[in-house]
């Protein structure tokens, strides 16, 4: 069976969920028994997001051969069995970047580099080159329709469904059926509109998912379907759903993957939901409750931390409880005093980040947790504020920092990777992709994983400096992860009197899903509930306590 092509766009407005509407077709396809691919194609100049600030784009998800791409491809990774690469994301810069170093080679000697055929070209080999071997092919175009720098991107997905020839090839398109208060109308304007946005460039979409936060009634359909030109049955209500984990149940229920077997003439194997049925029915009905508290750069836009987020969540899958985030903005917590919310935390977590800002904050809140004995979880900036504050305070190396905050700080215990001295652009610089780690016997880590060798995806710029890893070890900061050929500091920990106390330099919630979560999230949040319940115990002990010197008072 030749590959089959889906493309997903957005119409009315950004934001819509396309990544999730594409990551739920795919899971409702695996649940159909054939293999995907899902690949985002972004209408931005950049080469790609790494040089981006996480207040505009997002997190940066890394791919295992070390791609820094849109954090749609974690949606896609989470929701299916696909593993990403460099070729499952392509940007305008990439491809305008290709164009022209084709030309400046004499690749197009004689010729006139145009939009129409040299770009589009270009995007459609993007296209064809993201699997060879998946039985679909699903490819989100960002944007919105009606954007003038998606255009070739629609262009190019035209003559490619024109290629591939009728079958094959197929349009989804995500709109906006807004609610109207006022009136108490749901109205269907925007979607017609966008339709023919896109009908004015020669698409006709094959299905509409229609964004709504409430059931569309059959009239609507059937008005949606007669002026945008599609079967009724091809409107698609794509409602709010409480998880995101339960929109390929929602879309199942309104037979999306039969319409899309039919428009790519798949047979019909028979639909296996279970798995999605048991995760949705473990999300809904928790044993219990644990408050997570993020110290962090970035807590004021919820898509900095995307795959962290969900990697929570997927721990307390694991752990049968309901995490509540708390999310604590760094720079709060470098006055005197602690907020309430740290308090409150049954555990604390610092993520990554780049840049002096809030630093001392993050700081602040990993000596709260290490002298209180509350679980900690440090990643890549969280590790290196760890080693900083256990050398300032634990080690008495005042004036201990790293050369990212302090170019010459008295003692550097992070300092730039020895391999970037001399290395001064930024985009795609740092240590990225899945390197190995040597884990120590006995280790929170090693149980935790339950191997003595493990593979993490990383993106960091800086490095714990050997020089003082006997000085540290002396005082009771282990150091349980390192590479093979012990040139990287991988984990840390302390083992002395503390529950359950990690950092690493990689990003673990890279690799989390929700049928298979990571283990150090696991076993964070199992500290979180057992924190929770020793503090439950220990009130409820000396609530008692008190209660029987008053009945004896009495």
């Amino acid at each position: 069976m030749s590959t089959k092509y889906l493309f997903v766009t957005g119409g009315v407005v950004s934001s819509l969920g396309k990544g999730i509407a594409a990551s739920s077709i795919g899971a409702l396809l695996e649940a159909r028994g054939f293999t995907v691919a899902l690949a985002k194609l972004d209408p931005y100049l950049n080469v790609d997001p790494g040089t981006m600030s996480p207040f505009q784009h997002g997190e940066v998800f890394v791919t295992d051969d070390g791609a820094e791409t849109d954090l749609d491809l974690g949606h896609y990774e989470r929701f299916t069995s696909m593993t990403g690469s460099r070729l499952n994301n392509t940007t305008t810069g990439r491809i305008y970047k290709a164009v022209i170093d084709k030309e400046r080679r004499g690749d197009y000697l004689g010729k006139t580099v145009q939009v129409i055929p040299h770009i589009t070209d270009e995007i459609k080999e993007a296209m064809r080159s993201v699997s060879s071997e998946a039985d679909v092919v699903i490819i989100e175009i960002g944007g919105t329709v009606g954007d003038i720098e998606s255009l070739p991107f629609l262009e190019a997905m035209r003559q490619f469904r024109l290629d591939v020839g009728r079958g094959n090839a197929g349009n989804v398109h995500l709109t906006l059926v807004p609610y109207i208060k006022a009136s108490d109308e749901l109205k269907t304007k925007p979607t017609q509109h966008s339709v023919k946005e896109l009908l004015s460039i020669g698409i006709q979409p094959d299905i509409l998912l229609c964004r709504t936060d409430r059931p569309l009634p059959l009239d609507i359909k059937k008005k949606i379907a007669l002026f945008c030109n599609v079967p009724v049955e091809a409107v698609i209500t794509a409602r709010d759903v409480p998880s995101i984990y339960e929109v390929p149940l929602a879309f199942a229920s309104e037979n999306l993957d039969t319409q899309i077997l039919d428009l790519l003439n798949l047979p019909h194997y028979e639909r296996d939901l279970s798995k999605w049925e048991s995760l949705v029915n473990r999300i809904k009905s928790p044993h219990g409750e644990v408050e997570i508290g993020v110290v962090g750069k970035y807590v004021d836009y919820g898509d900095s931390y995307k795959s962290l987020n969900e990697a929570l969540v997927h721990g307390g899958i694991a752990n049968d409880v309901k995490v509540r985030l708390t999310y604590i903005d760094a720079e709060t917590l470098e006055g005197e005093n602690y907020p309430e919310d740290l308090f409150r935390a049954d555990a604390i977590l610092v993520p990554g980040g780049f840049g002096k800002r809030g630093t001392e904050g993050m700081m602040r809140a990993i000596r709260y947790a290490r002298e209180k004995k509350v679980p900690f979880f440090g990643i890549c900036l969280g590790l290196q504020c760890a080693v900083i504050e256990f050398a300032r305070n634990v080690c008495g190396l005042e004036g201990a920092n790293s050369t990212e905050f302090d170019e010459e700080p008295k003692y550097k215990v992070i300092y730039k990777l020895r391999d970037l001295i001399g290395v001064d652009a930024l985009g795609g610089t740092m240590r990225l992709g899945k390197y190995p780690a040597e884990l120590a016997p006995g280790s929170f880590a090693a149980r935790a994983y339950g191997e003595s060798l493990v593979w993490d995806r990383h993106r960091h710029r800086y490095e714990v400096n050997q020089e003082y890893l006997p000085q540290l070890k002396q005082h009771g900061l282990s150091f349980t992860g390192m590479s093979p050929d012990k040139k990287f500091v991988e984990i840390i920990e302390i083992h002395d009197d503390h529950p359950w106390f990690l950092g690493c330099q990689f990003h673990p919630e890279l690799k989390s899903k929700p049928f298979a979560c990571h283990p150090l999230f696991r076993d964070f949040i199992r500290a979180a509930k057992a924190h929770r319940a020793a503090v439950k115990a220990e009130t409820e002990a000396t609530a008692a306590e008190q209660a029987g010197v008053r009945a004896d008072r009495s």
